[in-house]
């Protein structure tokens, strides 16, 4: 089961959070212990790391990402919120549109977006390749190959010049990166634990 106090200390390794928003991201655990309870969108064996596994591990995107207000992100293949619903709360005059193509994932998003009134988050059924709406960066978690997140996403972009894909991804990605412009961010320079060792965020420049 899924411990519901968050760890010691845990937002110290993300200085861009207010009191605010600390206390709405320690109300995650028992949110989604509850709905993974009725409907599967975290991995049994993930149910009861969902502070490292999930809420750190998309918190620190933030730590690369050049976000500024009224910015518009994409969340690509969110499943249940992750990164997206962690990096909302933390940056609440960011618009985040998360989008994956399976209904029941997208149905719990939008019942813990409604739970802690994000105004700013706007969930979406749908596959990436269908929607026209653009945006100045994607973020995802290890979805697709490089290769399929550039094809998918090439009509999105508001700025052509500036768009870039920001994806969480581990292991030894230099065939996937071979032949496009990206750049690897450790993760353990944030956080220095063993379970981030090889674990990257992939800094991908579309144009």
């Amino acid at each position: 089961m899924e411990e519901l106090f968050p760890p010691t200390n845990w937002h110290h390794h993300f200085p861009f959070l207010d009191s605010n928003s600390v206390g709405i991201i320690e109300k995650l655990p028992e949110l989604y212990h509850f709905w993974n309870s009725q409907i599967n969108v975290i991995s049994r064996k993930d149910e009861n790391q969902i502070w490292r596994n999930h809420i750190i591990h998309s918190l620190v995107l933030a730590n690369v990402i050049p976000l500024e207000n009224d910015m518009r992100v994409i969340d690509i293949g969110t499943g249940g919120g992750f990164p997206g619903i962690p990096l909302a709360i933390a940056f609440p005059n960011i618009h985040f549109t998360l989008v994956d193509s399976i209904g029941k994932k997208i149905k719990v998003v939008k019942a813990i977006v409604d739970h802690l009134n994000l105004e700013n988050v706007y969930p979406v059924h749908n596959r990436v390749e269908n929607l026209i709406d653009p945006y100045h960066y994607a973020i995802t978690r290890a979805v697709a190959p490089v290769k399929n997140l550039v094809s998918l996403t090439e009509k999105l972009w508001i700025n052509k010049n500036d768009a870039k894909i920001y994806a969480l991804k581990g292991g030894d990605l230099s065939n996937e990166t071979k032949g496009y412009k990206t750049r690897l961010h450790s993760i353990n320079k944030w956080l220095p634990q063993t379970y981030f060792n090889q674990k990257f965020i992939v800094e991908i420049k579309l144009f």
